[in-house]
């Protein structure tokens, strides 16, 4: 699915699925969803977007976010909703087979600290949080 916006400038920007940005490679699209998973690799930022097609990796850069990305990246927890401008590369490395070099990052809601972390957790623990649990891609499997 693919919508238009219009941004400063003019210049009409389309909204696209994670599920469609194979079809524009090379293109500057924005993108919303959801925080899934974020890390760090050296100077280099991971965000991992999920909407309801798939997932997404964007690529968090300081020459192309400057230090107010990289503070807003920092900001985002797991299962926060953001708005994500950036060009979309094929990468046969990332999931999906494609990433989103980010432009730049807005979040639009900031979820609180997720619950379920990657540790074990007791059957209580889990039981109480139940309907975190069963989104996690172990269950999922």
């Amino acid at each position: 699915m693919v919508h238009t916006k219009r941004v400063s400038g003019g210049i009409a920007l389309p909204t696209v699925t994670i599920a469609a940005a194979g079809q524009h490679v090379g293109q500057e699209v924005e993108m919303r969803g959801w925080v899934y998973n974020r890390r760090s690799s050296g100077r280099v930022r991971f965000l991992i977007l999920r909407d309801g097609t798939g997932i997404m990796q964007c690529v968090v850069a300081r020459d192309r976010v400057g230090d107010e990305g990289l503070r807003t990246f920092e900001e985002l927890a797991q299962e926060s909703s953001c708005r994500v401008r950036g060009i979309v590369r094929a990468d046969r490395r990332a999931p999906g087979g494609f990433e989103l070099e980010v432009t730049a990052l807005e979040p639009l809601h900031i979820a609180e600290d997720y619950p379920i972390k990657l540790k074990e957790h007791g059957v209580d623990f889990l039981m109480d949080h139940r309907h975190l649990w069963i989104r996690t891609p172990r269950q999922n499997a």
